[in-house]
């Protein structure tokens, strides 16, 4: 009885998540189409493949949106190695060092995770472009994106749930704290560390709002913003979106792509795996 139960539950759990995929892939589906055709085509029967890839990819190459494509790839891979990195060192600091101000610094911190960014991006652009001086400029993209209260948190509460004997051994052999990190943290945080790194990479993939206010010159902007410039040439935003669509469809692989390889790493960082 329970087993028929059992088989019951799970063909409706199943008859839920065929529907569940098919609801969220319909989209995808719709664009990649859409990416193959005309605007003909696409009012015609927008479900099926067109006959105008070769056009939509010219006019995409035309756009230059490679060149932003590259330089979102540089981007998002330099905030999500350099958040990680910067995440672990403040989540050691913050588990392990006493200082004075400790805990008001770490609630100042998790005060930061309610407020939106948009609310602090007038006063982050004075910062960043009129104080440093860095307008413009690859460093003036990615600075603001380093910082990490929601890293800090999860790594300052994944080293809390390691066993103090550890640390208590590693003093007692003579390591220093960074020793400490790379000997034994490290290698027992390797799917927390995956987690935030994909997280990271796929933040700064999404950045528009904070680059199009930074970046000024076409060839140092990023994706989100390069699509922008296929529908600006030849009138397009009125006419066929297909290069447009087809420019998102190519702006998605890389975060695919991160997600895929490190998936496994992403589930069991986040404890939604059953695998041991």
């Amino acid at each position: 009885m329970r087993k028929d139960k059992q088989n019951r539950g799970s063909w409706r759990y199943h008859v839920f998540l065929i529907g569940a995929v098919i609801i969220l892939g319909t989209p995808l589906y719709y664009a990649m189409m859409m990416s193959t055709q005309s605007l003909g085509e696409t009012l015609a029967n927008p479900l099926a493949p067109g006959q105008s890839f070769a056009e939509n990819l010219e006019r995409v190459i035309a756009s230059r949106l490679h060149i932003t494509f590259a330089n979102s790839v540089a981007a998002s891979l330099t905030i999500a190695l350099g958040k990680t990195a910067l995440s672990l060192l403040a989540g050691l600091a913050f588990s392990f060092f006493r200082f004075r101000g400790k805990w008001f610094a770490f609630a100042a911190i998790l005060f930061t995770l309610m407020m939106p960014g948009e609310v602090l991006v007038i006063a982050l652009f004075r910062v960043v472009s009129v104080t440093l001086g860095l307008g413009n400029s690859f460093a003036g993209l990615v600075l603001p994106s380093l910082a990490s209260a929601a890293g800090t948190f999860l790594f300052r509460q994944h080293f809390e749930s390691i066993p103090s004997e550890l640390s208590e051994a590693a003093q007692m052999d003579g390591m220093n704290p960074l020793q400490y990190l790379a000997y034994v943290l490290i290698p027992l945080s390797w799917n927390t560390i995956v987690a935030l790194f994909v997280i990271s990479f796929l933040v700064g993939w999404n950045l528009y709002l904070w680059p199009l206010m930074i970046i000024t010159d076409p060839a140092s902007q990023v994706v989100q913003v390069g699509l922008s410039f296929i529908t600006q040439s030849e009138g397009l935003a009125a006419q066929n979106l297909g290069p447009l669509m087809l420019g998102a469809v190519i702006s998605s692989i890389p975060p695919l792509i991160v997600f895929m390889v490190f998936q496994k790493h992403f589930m069991r960082g986040f404890a939604i795996s059953r695998e041991k």
